[in-house]
């Protein structure tokens, strides 16, 4: 089969996928329960039914970003027609993570079909249920030779890393994208890293708090905190500080009641070795709300830290818990101590009702993309890109730049025959001049 050139069978791949997700939904949000209890609600709208949003539109569009794009030719090409065509690089390999594992792997999966590329999926051995229940998919969807998923653990990426790919796209922790990158630059192999950081979040003294307060909990301790883009630690106001504590710890309780283990709405960790590191963070600090553990259950509270030291094991690396330090600040100068102190994050979060404040400090640092006035939510536009800079990531991705990312864009200049124009050819000497006149008004 042409996988590169039939857009017809691309198309109905993908309509032979989004069919099989479908039929399979129920099993799959069964198979998140049994890797780390991640609520039935989550999973539908972070996992199944974002997928399926990400799948119907890739079909819809599909016909239309796979024609070759006009664009306005050069004048010195007079006459000519220029394109871009979009290329599937070829064999494309990608490794996905454990904490949104049916997201994470599809959504990069379904823009390398749409390009037209060959896959082979590594999906994370740390969530087995869901794992096993992609490759079922996959086998039931896809020609062995077009698409493939292969279960196994850090071993088997390390082999499939040894091989020479087209196209890597790696999503996880900053330590392994380093290894992938690494990998991949031994062949010039492409890659997209999608990775993750100490994601600050500023609570400005004008913010509304009440709500504000709502929205970072919510955005911090969905999925037990195990979102790459969630908050990592907060920068609150000195003169609010009390208040919107108050308010965090009411929000909880809202969500969670006052055992968050009794309810069916708060995730676990996903295994034994990240529940430890966890509970080891909260080693000398001190908790003002939460910090109850069960191994058992590999239950972790919401829990809020309060002034942490920035030299600390808590404020070392990015959290990905649900531990949230509390830390205040007095003006802009302290903001900038402490967010520079750390590499460049995936998510910057501001609250404030002060759309100068807000501004400056969108201007002012770098990071891969965030919210004014909410937490998580920019991840839901597809028509926004996703991706991190410097430390948190290469390349971006979702919707149409999906099948960008995937697709090499390659140039064409059409050039007419009928007229052929000779100042180009030599000999220059006597065109330098009409040469320099002519490009003043380029």
């Amino acid at each position: 089969m042409d996988y590169k050139n039939n857009i017809g069978f691309r198309k109905a791949s993908l309509e032979k996928l989004l069919k099989n997700i479908e039929m399979h939904e129920n099993e799959i949000v069964d198979a998140l329960y049994k890797d780390f209890k991640k609520p039935v609600f989550e999973s539908v709208v972070t996992e199944t039914r974002y997928v399926i949003s990400e799948l119907k539109a890739t079909i819809k569009n599909l016909s239309k970003w796979t024609k070759p794009k006009k664009v306005l030719p050069s004048l010195f090409n007079f006459p000519s027609s220029d394109y871009i065509y979009n290329e599937p690089y070829g064999n494309v390999l990608i490794i996905s993570p454990w904490n949104y594992p049916f997201q994470l792997a599809l959504c990069p999966l379904i823009a390398a079909v749409a390009a037209g590329n060959k896959v082979t999926l590594k999906p994370s051995e740390l969530t087995p249920n869901t794992s096993v229940l992609v490759a079922k998919i996959i086998r039931e969807t896809f020609e062995v030779k077009h698409v493939v998923a292969i279960l196994g653990d850090a071993k088997i990426a390390e082999n499939l890393l040894k091989n020479r790919w087209d196209f890597i796209f790696f999503t996880g922790s900053v330590k392994v994208g380093k290894i992938v990158a690494k990998a991949a630059a031994e062949h010039l192999t492409p890659v997209v890293l999608e990775l993750g950081g100490k994601n600050p979040c500023i609570v400005e003294k004008s913010a509304n708090l009440k709500l504000s307060a709502k929205r970072i909990v919510w955005g911090k301790f969905l999925n037990a905190g195990q979102t790459c883009i969630a908050p990592d630690y907060l920068l609150v106001h000195n003169s609010i500080k009390q208040e919107f504590v108050n308010l965090l710890q009411q929000e909880i309780n809202n969500f969670y009641s006052e055992n968050p283990e009794l309810s069916p709405d708060f995730a676990r960790i996903i295994n034994k070795d990240n529940w430890k590191r966890q509970v080891e963070l909260l080693e000398n600090q001190n908790i003002i709300f939460g910090g109850f553990a069960n191994e058992d259950d590999l239950y972790l509270s919401p829990t809020l830290i309060d002034e942490p030291s920035l030299d600390s094991k808590l404020m070392q690396d990015e959290i990905f818990g649900p531990i949230l330090p509390i830390i205040t600040f007095q003006n802009e100068q302290d903001l900038k101590a402490i967010i520079l102190k750390y590499e460049k994050p995936l998510s910057l979060y501001v609250f404030s009702e002060n759309s100068e404040f807000s501004n400056r400090i969108i201007k002012q640092y770098s990071f891969g993309g965030g919210c004014v006035n909410d937490t998580i939510v920019h991840f839901s536009n597809n028509r926004l890109p996703f991706g991190g800079v410097g430390n948190s990531g290469i390349g971006a991705y979702h919707g149409k730049l999906s099948f960008d990312v995937f697709s090499h864009q390659k140039a064409i200049v059409k050039k007419a025959t009928w007229l052929d124009i000779p100042l180009r050819y030599a000999p220059y000497s006597s065109k330098i001049k009409l040469i320099r006149k002519i490009l003043k008004w380029f």
